[in-house]
């Protein structure tokens, strides 16, 4: 059997592997076969890239991998709206929210003047986290650690809470 041909049986071979892989990284059987597909083109297509005596195994479920990732990215940009106004916490808010009345909207427009005086560090963050962001996708987008991105939604929150106590 020539190089080639145990190459591609080879492939042939790890659509099982493969196809169980892809389930856990997809949770969805067509997504999943999908994948599978992809995979199997994209290994076939770069059979010279191989390294004889490697994990082929290894190689096949790497490539999965970054397929998978790759199309997550490519779905999140996608998905992903940027809105440049000043008034990102007013995206999100549900019908019944309490802008239609006089002191509901006076209410809003406060705490947008209020939250308009924080640095930006920490008013870019709370206003796309409370217009709907995960804290993953605010943290890809600001090129800011995820771990900033939590404490500084936490701090905005607790300080917003500390100025507003009074409010009422």
């Amino acid at each position: 059997m020539s190089k080639q041909n145990t190459f591609k049986s080879s492939v042939i071979g790890m659509q099982g592997n493969l196809l169980s892989f892809a389930l856990k990284l997809t949770t969805d059987k067509e997504e999943a076969h999908d994948l599978v597909q992809d995979t199997t083109l994209k290994a076939l297509n770069n059979e010279e890239k191989f390294v004889d005596n490697t994990n082929f195994k290894g190689w096949m479920l790497t490539i999965m991998r970054n397929i998978f990732i790759n199309n997550y990215r490519k779905s999140v940009r996608e998905n992903t709206m940027v809105d440049s106004s000043e008034d990102f916490h007013h995206l999100n808010l549900c019908q019944d929210s309490g802008l239609e009345t006089p002191d509901g909207a006076y209410a809003v427009g406060e705490i947008s003047q209020i939250l308009a005086k924080f640095p930006t560090d920490f008013r870019e963050p709370f206003s796309m986290h409370v217009a709907g962001y995960k804290y993953e996708e605010i943290s890809e987008i600001l090129d800011m650690p995820l771990g900033t991105v939590k404490s500084r939604i936490f701090f905005t929150r607790k300080r917003l809470r500390e100025i507003l106590k009074d409010y009422r």
